[in-house]
């Protein structure tokens, strides 16, 4: 028979339950020295209602009151004095689960929640050394192989493993929060570390900063494939890692964003004739590709080429053409009516930087192109699944209108494919609180690329379509998105409005974990959710290849790194070009 994983003397116990209310448990402290080695987060363990069942709980709060209380008999002086001021302490722990050393066939299972609650007076012990090693142990064991994700090792014994169901982070969408400096980008790749070990993953991640560009790099063990969107630089002569997001991948609403202001009192007479030319610009690509079963059910918002400036002409056609009255030329239906929409058009058309969406090259053209460029994506067979999108060359106002399309149009693709055919897909969104802000802080243009990642975020997990958000301001990240998410993994945060959005997402039991999170170190993280047996805190271990965000040693480098004329120069250049070339 095997062996029980928690065996404890009489030595172990820290003291009776004092009373209960609905997840939490007050416990009388009868042993002050077990007392002195007690931390927020240790494991006690309640006697359950056998010998074989222990409830788990972790301790959040410890108190102490002073009473008086008649002394023994022998004990009383002779000066008259007939009480003494007595110590009361008491320990305030959250019920997490439940071990049983005997289960059915089972032996020393432990499972999430408790059958029933704490009895009065029951005996309550610390869990520590052997029984805490075996413990810990037992938490990653009940994940089967192909469904170990090792994240780390628990701060609460260095030698147990952090394991998690890999399956269950990735398939109710995940956080990673952490301020500035907390070891976010090293746990991320840590995560795709992980990932890259398995034979047909698929991780896609917007890389806003090109951090995670060792990450491809072959001589430094990198695993991944990278992806720049184009700059301004880019636009003659485009390498084959520069992506584009051509104008005819975007939905009427989204294109509408950029060009249509809603204050116009001519916004719905720009808007009807922009949607009419569009329809029928793509039906004519149809045609001319004869692709006939398409264009039987295809709609404005389908992705098929057409010719902009062909659109621009019908436009100024339509704001120029004047009607046919009974005694002449009068005005048109829709002259002079088109003309702030054509203006802000042509704007958009001359902006450089949006050179990777108006500007693309002739084969983007192409009515094949679009699946090519998605099985560079979504393809993990013959090259890395793991493909990295560097961001970093796209002017921030822009960067809602690329991110959202090119998500959205990863998960229609999703959306559309046949079930049974259907492979698993994560976008891991890096500093998420770029692009994917609070609605009500949101622009038009933001607001509708929010909303792609929103029913990603809502829809996803039935077509193997999630999200891995990655931030270190969860106070600016989109309410909706976040409640989405089943798992966090929280490193240090040491501002109390950031702190308030992970103590909300949390079931209230858990909530007082959120106070050691500005005291967490440097790489060390809370891991909550779904996909642990335990809410527990862990130390992550250091990925291999590492991203370029490690912080700079200011003092050091003053004292020794003179600043670089010429790099000065030439970053001006680069910033004039926008280009790093």
């Amino acid at each position: 028979m095997t062996e029980a994983a928690l065996q404890f003397a009489e030595t172990d116990k820290i003291g009776r339950v004092a009373s209960v209310d609905t997840s939490r448990v007050a416990i009388d402290v009868t042993n002050s020295v077990l007392l002195t080695r007690l931390g927020i987060g240790q494991i006690i363990a309640i006697r359950g209602t056998t010998e074989r069942e222990y409830l788990i709980a972790m301790t959040e709060r410890v108190t102490r009151n002073i009473r008086d209380e008649l002394p023994e008999l022998e004990e009383a002086g002779g000066d008259g004095t007939i009480l003494t001021t007595v110590p009361t302490d008491l320990i305030q722990a959250v019920l997490i689960g439940t071990f049983r050393t005997v289960e059915g066939a089972k032996t020393n299972t432990f499972k999430r929640g408790s059958d029933s609650f704490p009895q009065i007076e029951r005996e309550c012990f610390i869990v520590e050394g052997a029984n805490l090693q075996r413990f810990m142990g037992i938490l990653g064991s009940g994940f089967a192989p192909d469904e170990r994700l090792k994240l780390g090792t628990f701060v609460a014994d260095r030698s147990a493993d952090a394991i998690a169901s890999g399956d269950k982070f990735f398939q109710r969408h995940a956080a990673i929060l952490g301020s500035t400096g907390s070891g976010k980008s090293w746990a991320v790749a840590l995560i795709l570390e992980r990932a890259a070990k398995l034979k047909f993953p698929n991780i896609i991640v917007f890389d806003m900063h090109g951090e995670y560009a060792p990450l491809a790099d072959e001589s430094k063990g990198g695993f991944a494939k990278r992806f720049r969107v184009a700059g301004p630089g880019d636009l003659e002569k485009p390498g084959e890692d520069v992506l584009f997001l051509p104008y005819w991948l975007l939905n009427r609403d989204e294109m509408l964003s950029m060009i249509l202001d809603r204050s116009d009192q001519n916004a719905p007479n720009q808007a009807s004739r922009f949607t009419l030319h569009v329809r029928n610009l793509k039906g004519q690509t149809l045609d001319k590709e004869k692709r006939e079963a398409v264009k039987k059910t295809f709609t404005v918002d389908s992705p098929i080429p057409y010719d902009i400036s062909e659109l621009l002409r019908l436009l100024n056609t339509d704001n120029t053409t004047k009607g046919v009255g009974k005694t002449g030329p009068v005005k048109g239906e829709w002259e002079d009516k088109l003309t702030r929409f054509i203006s802000r058009l042509e704007a958009k058309l001359e902006d450089r930087r949006y050179g990777f969406m108006f500007e693309p090259p002739p084969q983007a053209m192409n009515y094949d192109w679009l699946a090519k460029q998605v099985l560079n994506l979504l393809a993990s067979s013959g090259g890395a699944g793991i493909k990295v999108i560097d961001f970093s060359e796209v002017p921030a106002d822009v960067l809602p209108v690329v991110t959202g399309t090119l998500a959205r149009l990863l998960y229609d693709i999703q959306f559309w494919m046949n079930a049974e055919t259907r492979t698993p897909v994560t976008l891991l969104c890096d500093e998420a609180h770029l692009y994917l802000p609070v609605r009500d802080d949101a622009d038009a243009v933001q607001r509708q690329a929010l909303g792609s990642f929103e029913r990603i975020a809502k829809e996803g997990r039935k077509y193997g379509f999630s999200l891995l958000v990655v931030s270190q301001r969860p106070s600016d990240v989109s309410r909706t998105i976040l409640s989405q998410c089943n798992n966090f993994l929280a490193l240090r945060l040491t501002n109390d409005t950031d702190q308030g959005v992970i103590k909300r997402l949390m079931p209230d039991s858990l909530a007082g974990l959120t106070s050691i999170l500005p005291l967490l170190d440097t790489g060390e993280a809370l891991l909550l959710g779904d996909a642990v047996l335990l809410p527990t805190r862990i130390k992550l271990d250091m990925p291999k290849v590492t991203p370029d965000s490690a912080t700079r040693d200011f003092w050091k480098e003053w004292g020794t790194i003179r600043p670089n004329d010429d790099a000065i120069r030439s970053a001006v250049e680069c910033l004039r070009s926008q280009s790093r070339k």
